[in-house]
């Protein structure tokens, strides 16, 4: 697959810097699993902890020691546009932090990097497995080195799906409650994880079959895009547009059984 437009930059150089970011942040994650960390709450069931921004730390430096005038989308600092650039990382040092607080082994670092404003590259690490999921646009994706597709299944009857919850589930009338009781009737089997970066790299690898959710972050979604995409999956927004990671919604399948999923946000008002 041939890009629209000259990169300046291999996509090999910014896969390596990636990966050699995300599995120093699991490093940090790790440690700190070992030697304790301090939680602070945003909200009321929305965490922070000190491992977030240590390992959310550690990436940017690794991303400004090779490529210092880029920009840089973070969970916890936001958005820091050094000087002039055409790149843009978009970075979750641990998506999955309550999982993280509890000691429950589902959390990941999530780096995706984007040129004039189009998502080319995806690296997600998860420390507790070892697992690197890796895709550069037009060249499909992998797991440690080894190609990956989504899955074959064709039927919501005999799908395995997955889904999340956003932080505000106990404000917001728009709480994927009524998406969920909707989707549980209608497949084989349907997971809560915590953490939508992996989500959508088990979507890519076929362990899942398709992912909703509807209040996202880009951050949470940058990196997984591009690898479900490289995959072989489809990703739209719940009218089957377009999907932007600056978006809200999201719906990832592997493509088969999209439409049917489409129709079951759609029913009776169900997006709203």
């Amino acid at each position: 697959m041939s890009l629209p437009y000259d990169l300046e930059i291999p996509l090999d150089r910014l896969t390596s810097v990636a990966t050699d970011a995300a599995r120093q942040a699991g490093a940090v994650l790790a440690e700190c699993t070992r030697a304790g960390f301090r939680i602070e709450h945003k909200q009321v069931i929305n965490l922070v902890t000190d491992a977030d921004h240590r390992a959310e730390q550690r990436i940017i430096d690794v991303i400004y020691d090779s490529f210092p005038t880029h920009h840089v989308l973070a969970e916890e600092r936001g958005l820091t546009e050094q000087s002039p650039s055409r790149y843009k990382w978009v970075i979750d040092p641990l998506d999955g932090t309550t999982n993280f607080a509890h000691g429950f082994p589902a959390y990941c670092v999530s780096i995706g990097v984007e040129c004039d404003g189009r998502g080319i590259l995806g690296v997600v690490y998860d420390p507790t497995r070892d697992e690197l999921f890796t895709a550069q646009i037009g060249h499909g994706a992998h797991l440690n080195g080894v190609p990956i597709a989504v899955s074959k299944t064709n039927l919501l009857d005999h799908a395995l799906l997955v889904t999340g919850f956003a932080y505000d589930i106990r404000d917001s009338p728009n709480n994927n409650l009524n998406h969920f009781a909707r989707f549980a009737l209608n497949v084989q089997g349907l997971r809560r994880t915590g953490t939508a970066a992996l989500d959508l790299c088990y979507v890519a690898a076929g362990r899942f079959d398709g992912f909703w959710e509807v209040a996202l972050n880009p951050w949470d979604m940058a990196a997984g895009v591009v690898i479900l995409l490289e995959a072989g999956g489809r990703v739209t927004d719940f009218m089957g547009n377009t999907h932007s990671i600056y978006g809200k919604e999201l719906v990832a399948s592997n493509g088969l059984i999209h439409q049917a999923m489409l129709n079951l946000l759609q029913e009776d008002g169900a997006t709203s």
